[in-house]
């Protein structure tokens, strides 16, 4: 798994690749940490080439939910997958998280 980080206007974009298991989850984490501390408030996580997520790639997602509610970040996870997109739902994390289509749809809904 990869991950990419870039600045992209006033939204800071953390693109995966690969699959987010609990070894490779600590770079998930990292990515989501370094943009807390930069103070970034508008995260968008591309999500074209994830192709599998388990339970410890979700449980970095959730684990920052308070942090940024508390800090008024928004966080939209972009291009699921059918497939990820369904582990989401079993587990009620759709309703959490916010997931949309494609990047312009969650550029439209960061505003």
């Amino acid at each position: 798994m990869n991950i990419a980080t870039l600045k992209e206007n006033q939204y800071y974009i953390i693109e995966i690749d690969g699959e987010v298991d609990a070894s490779s989850c600590i770079l998930l984490d990292k990515a989501i940490s370094e943009a807390m501390m930069n103070n970034e408030t508008k995260l968008l996580v591309n999500c074209v080439r994830l192709t599998y997520i388990s339970s410890a790639g979700l449980g970095v997602f959730m684990s920052y939910l308070q942090d940024f509610e508390a800090k008024g970040i928004k966080m939209i996870l972009f291009g699921v997958s059918e497939k990820v997109k369904s582990v989401f739902a079993i587990l009620g994390l759709d309703i959490l998280i916010q997931l949309e289509k494609t990047k312009e749809d969650a550029l439209a809904s960061m505003q």
